[in-house]
């Protein structure tokens, strides 16, 4: 029998090591916190996808 090996992976905000697995309700964040952390940071435009501007954006 084979045992399963638990996949880990990091939480983006805070680094914590996050288990993955449907349990993990917030995965890959490893609190409802650090998910709105990182929201707030898109929304705010600290974060964002590199690219050039498209046709018709507002700035």
């Amino acid at each position: 029998m084979k045992t399963a090996t638990k996949k880990t992976v990091t939480c983006p905000t805070c680094r914590k090591p996050v288990i993955w697995s449907a349990k993990s309700r917030w995965r890959p964040f490893c609190s409802k916190r650090c998910r709105l952390i990182d929201l707030g940071e898109w929304l705010s435009e600290e974060k964002r996808i590199p690219g050039d501007r498209t046709h018709g954006s507002d700035n």
